[in-house]
């Protein structure tokens, strides 16, 4: 599994999260909705502490999307988290077996 690198979109290190989930790994797994392009390779393993803008750009940079086109990101094919959304926080509740699945699309595919 390849691992995403731990800074924010603005290149700052992620901001630190409750004590002892920061050397923690989340395993993610990337799902193509709709239209979108199948990633090769769809199983990461990336920094508990990292907020969930930086999954957004990492997927962006894996498609070769833009800013500017549309890509719309969903946790287990049901809603979007806010960007600032911590991971950790996302993969505890939300995670199922031990991953965190996120679906993405270009046109919006849930509410």
């Amino acid at each position: 599994m390849s691992e995403v690198a731990s800074t924010s979109s603005a290149g700052t290190p992620a901001d630190p999260v409750p004590a002892g989930t920061q050397a923690k790994k989340v395993v993610v797994r990337f799902r193509s909705t709709g239209n979108a392009p199948i990633l090769k390779k769809s199983v990461y393993k990336i920094s508990s502490a990292q907020r969930f803008q930086a999954l957004i750009v990492f997927l962006r940079k894996e498609l070769g999307y833009k800013a500017s086109e549309p890509l719309f990101v969903y946790v287990n094919s049901a809603f979007s988290p806010a960007p600032d959304e911590i991971v950790f926080n996302l993969a505890r509740c939300f995670g199922l077996d031990g991953q965190l699945t996120i679906n993405y699309a270009t046109t919006p595919a849930w509410g």
